[in-house]
């Protein structure tokens, strides 16, 4: 979250391109080095290495997006999303595999992390100029301004209900129907995929009926979702809700970067400002949920965020 806007405001300067190249490079190299970390500190110090890329990479990327879809004659950018959230369901499956076989998990980082440092540098060729938008002169953070606390607090909401979903869908599952541990993960497999097809489908839908329209009615309908997972006790059910809640979860982040993205000045740092915004909750959001489960009940609990969809949905005038 701190190497965030640091990120943003060496984007504005540089440009994306260089930044989004070394980032993404850095968060690869920390990739094998948790895997040979023979002491805690060093295996805490790989995960410094791999935060600080991961972040570079993600303001960089994000900007990259924002001038690539500035140049196309129809929206594009929710779909660079639905290529994260298709990668995390890839790099899951490839876990699960290499754990399966009995891999070690430092070969395992070393050879994925090579392959995707390989994959980084074949699309540097592809990527926009650094001259595209890199600025000598001007602010090199953003401005709080009422539009981009909007943002924000919509980032903020959805990220959230994101982190939610992914922490404690299993979970809920198990206690609260008759699911088993292979069956509880589904939920979050349902959420993956339907989050990943909703976001190729964001675009065209934002393009035909707006930005405003498509947050206010994703908001309502991963409310509608996560209240059919909370309130059945079939595990088939309480899957499909969640598999609703990610279609409705789909657009939300994209789509207030996007609007950001917009906003008077360099994007790198406002995108910064939101992204910054939509991981402390990401972070915080689930262990919040684990202290009011532990105090009250987990349904209880995952109701909050249910009320949190409504607030997004209330939020998507700040999308305009």
């Amino acid at each position: 979250m701190s190497a965030q806007p640091l990120a943003g405001a060496l984007a504005v300067r540089i440009g994306s391109r260089p930044v989004t190249i070394a980032g993404g490079l850095v968060y690869l190299l920390g990739l094998p080095l948790v895997g040979f970390a023979p002491t805690l500190l060093l295996f805490v110090a790989a995960f410094i290495v791999i935060a600080v890329g991961s972040s570079a990479m993600d303001v960089s990327m994000n900007a990259q997006g924002i001038a690539l879809d500035q140049r196309t004659e129809r929206p594009i950018f929710a779909s660079f999303h639905a290529a994260f959230s298709f990668g995390a369901m890839a790099g899951a499956g490839a876990g699960s595999i290499a754990a399966g076989v009995g891999l070690d998990p430092a070969v395992h980082f070393t050879i994925a992390g090579s392959l995707l440092a390989l994959l980084v540098l074949a699309a540097r060729p592809g990527l926009l100029p650094a001259t595209t938008d890199a600025c000598s002169e001007g602010p090199l953070f953003a401005r709080p301004t009422r539009a981009l606390a909007g943002l924000g607090a919509l980032a903020f909401c959805a990220l959230l209900a994101e982190g939610a979903v992914s922490d404690w869908s299993a979970i809920l599952l198990e206690r609260e129907t008759e699911a088993g541990p292979s069956l509880a993960a589904l939920g979050l497999a349902a959420f993956s995929l339907m989050m990943g097809a909703g976001r190729l489908a964001a675009d065209p839908l934002a393009g035909r009926f707006g930005r405003v329209a498509v947050v206010r009615a994703g908001g309502l309908l991963a409310f509608a979702g996560l209240a059919l997972a909370l309130t059945t006790g079939s595990a088939a059910i309480a899957i499909a809700g969640f598999a609703l809640m990610g279609a409705g979860l789909a657009g939300l982040f994209p789509l207030a970067l996007s609007a950001a993205g917009e906003i008077d000045g360099p994007a790198a740092p406002a995108l910064a400002a939101v992204a910054t915004s939509g991981y402390g909750a990401f972070i915080a959001g689930p262990a919040l949920i684990g202290l009011i489960s532990e105090a009250t009940s987990l349904p209880l609990a995952m109701s909050l965020v249910g009320a949190l969809c409504l607030v997004a949905a209330a939020l998507a005038p700040a999308a305009r």
